[in-house]
């Protein structure tokens, strides 16, 4: 009888704990008191920059990047003053020798790398009651009715995460060691240049029409292409960058709703308000004040 070889897998990274997970909204002269503790924590300047701080060293961190604080150093978070920034901060336990390279590292992320934070992110909501913008939290409680596996799918991300910033941080570039993320992270050209296309008339209108001309390929296929890509249709995510560019002005607190409806091109203030509320869950006035009482 043929005998086969177990062989017992070696990890690199592994997360035994998760403490918070945090999708930040602040107004643009947020200040946090500061804090410690015996964990871990990445901050993720999702839009706009950030000044941050470790043990009392100042750090500019700039939209894209991701700093690591390590367990026990004192830091804090600041908006610049100027413009109001979405964050997201992950706290975690990890006692490998590996996850010291990580301390006090400032990183610019690839785009295949950012996308571990959304994956993060979507199945925390789905395990996790996460309060909005609470910085104050400090439990998490597993939802009612969490999604099926979501506890070892963010551990999961969260270890390929590290250990692909760390490849690309600590190899070569002679190639020898491919990065190993599946192809089903990227986005795809097509998806990229319609994104681009969305991002660059959020403060005008464009329609299908004009997008397909722009990029020469028929509505039916960018529809399906899309959809696939993104779980979502092209219009719904042109109005969701409206809305993320609105929730951004109103927490700068320098335009009236009315005057933030007109600049992104809505038709009327009421039809604004009522596209703001379906997909934020509040109006926008609302918004506003949960901003502003942080």
């Amino acid at each position: 009888m043929k005998k086969y070889f177990k062989h017992k897998l070696e990890n690199l990274i592994t997360v035994s704990k998760i403490v918070t997970i945090h999708d930040f909204e602040f107004e643009k002269n947020f200040k946090s008191a500061g804090e410690s503790h015996d964990f871990w924590e990445l901050v993720y300047a999702e839009k706009e920059s950030l000044i941050c701080s470790a043990d009392g060293k100042i750090i500019n961190l700039s939209q894209g990047e991701v700093l690591f604080h390590k367990p026990n150093e004192f830091h804090t978070l600041s908006a610049n003053g100027k413009k109001a920034p979405n964050v997201f901060i992950l706290s975690f336990v990890c006692k490998s020798d590996a996850i010291n390279y990580f301390a006090n590292k400032k990183i610019k992320l690839e785009n295949n790398q950012a996308r571990f934070i959304y994956y993060i992110l979507e199945e925390g909501k789905k395990t996790f009651d996460i309060k909005f913008s609470n910085p104050n939290l400090k439990k998490m409680r597993l939802l009612q009715s969490p999604t099926l596996g979501g506890e070892q799918l963010i551990k999961n991300y969260l270890e390929i995460f590290l250990i692909d910033l760390l490849r690309t941080q600590t190899e070569t570039e002679s190639g020898d060691n491919e990065v190993f993320l599946y192809k089903k992270y990227g986005s795809g050209k097509l998806v990229d240049d319609i994104v681009k296309i969305l991002n660059q008339n959020v403060y005008k209108t464009i329609d299908i029409e004009s997008i397909c001309q722009k990029i020469s390929y028929s509505r039916t296929y960018i529809f399906r292409v899309f959809k696939k890509r993104t779980g979502k249709t092209i219009i719904q995510y042109y109005n969701e960058l409206k809305i993320e560019t609105a929730k951004q002005l109103l927490r700068e607190n320098e335009l009236s709703i009315k005057e933030i409806a007109e600049l992104l091109c809505f038709s009327e203030a009421n039809y604004f308000t009522k596209t703001f509320t379906k997909i934020v869950g509040v109006t926008p006035s609302t918004y506003k004040k949960r901003i502003m009482n942080l």
